[in-house]
């Protein structure tokens, strides 16, 4: 069985790795010659809307999945005619455009901080009235790890917040006074079997996610389970999906989804019976999912630039290292670092230590 992915970065090569051992192989379609993936399976090499390597990917492969929500969803409905594309491309279109995201939560009553849409500068003064301050204003594509967003916190930063987008569409979004961020992640195969991970409460700065903790048993999870369950439905959705929120005093509040394995599932790998890249395998495929509980105590820390000296993460007891292939490059998440521990305390203490060697090399 040969699954296409769009995309060789980290997460196609993880996807990969998971699926080795299941006897599955893999055909690559990337834009970049050096992409971490390739080594793990045949590349295509050439943009996403080529019309002939997208022919020889839906020719060669049983399925094609996506790596991250950017591609084209115009290549998706190309592929889709072809062969079997998982998650459908109705979830890329609607993933890829934060205003259609907010609308779409909203009429599957998930809730969301109030939003705008922003198309000049007259639109954003008149938009920062109702919404207030302090507030963010977001492009509405191709924005991730705090790339396409500025925080506004008086009147004076309109102009800047406004130039900086350099007059793309944008939504301007109410400020989520919120006590943590947390994100639950959940695959769905085509028979519509569901399974959910247990909730990650996610540590982010500079807009790029650090550090995230497996909460098994936290709280929130059935009301998470909830709103995460009512997406998949709406979308028809096939696949791991992950559900970013706001926890607003025990209230969740929906910041946006993304149609893919998830850095905050990272984790999943060492921590979880069965990782979210395995899952979303066997979803694509219409496997039975796997157990999804977590086998201990777990958190997932991101490296962000640089990369530490191996043995001194290795040193570290009961932490996991996982390499990307990828240069280190300012901002670039070049690597992440699975720990686990017994006692919430234990974990704790792994977390500090990793977490000393990221901010040694942080180059963000």
């Amino acid at each position: 069985m040969k699954v296409g992915i769009l995309g060789a970065g980290q997460l196609a090569r993880m996807i990969a790795l998971a699926g080795y051992p299941i006897g599955l192989e893999f055909i690559f379609l990337d834009p970049s010659e050096d992409s971490c993936a390739n080594r793990l399976g045949e590349h295509l090499h050439g943009a996403y809307n080529d019309p002939r390597l997208l022919a020889q990917l839906a020719e060669r492969a049983d399925v094609v999945t996506y790596e991250f929500e950017n591609v084209p969803a115009e290549v998706a409905e190309f592929l889709s005619a072809r062969t079997q594309v998982h998650p459908a491309p109705k979830a890329l279109a609607v993933a890829q455009d934060r205003l259609i995201e907010k609308a779409f939560f909203r009429s599957i009553d998930i809730p969301t901080a109030p939003y705008a849409p922003v198309n000049s500068l007259a639109d954003l003064e008149a938009a920062i009235i109702p919404i207030g301050l302090p507030a963010i204003l977001k492009s509405c594509t191709m924005g991730y790890d705090g790339k396409g967003q500025s925080l506004i916190r008086s009147t004076d930063d309109l102009a800047a917040a406004w130039d900086a987008l350099a007059g793309a569409p944008a939504v301007l979004e109410g400020f989520v006074p919120f006590n943590r961020e947390v994100s639950i992640i959940a695959a769905r195969n085509v028979s519509g079997e569901v399974v959910f991970y247990p909730l990650s409460e996610n540590v982010h700065r500079g807009g790029i996610l650090r550090v995230a903790t497996s909460r098994e048993g936290d709280p929130l999870q059935a009301k998470a389970e909830a709103y995460i369950s009512r997406l998949m439905e709406a979308l028809e959705y096939v696949g791991v999906l992950a559900l970013e929120l706001f926890d607003v005093d025990g209230d969740l509040i929906a910041n946006e989804f993304a149609p893919r394995v998830h850095n905050s599932g990272h984790w999943t790998t060492e921590g979880a019976e069965t990782s979210q890249f395995e899952n979303h395998l066997r979803a694509i495929l219409n496997l039975p999912l796997g157990a999804t509980s977590a086998v201990n105590k777990t958190a997932m820390i991101n490296f962000i630039g640089g990369l530490p000296k191996d043995e001194a993460l290795l040193a570290i007891p009961n932490a996991h290292l996982h390499l990307y292939d990828k240069a280190p490059r300012k901002g670039r998440k070049v690597a992440h670092a699975t720990v686990r521990a017994n006692t919430s305390a234990e974990l704790e203490a792994l977390i500090s230590q990793v977490s000393t060697l990221a901010d040694q090399v942080d180059d963000s």
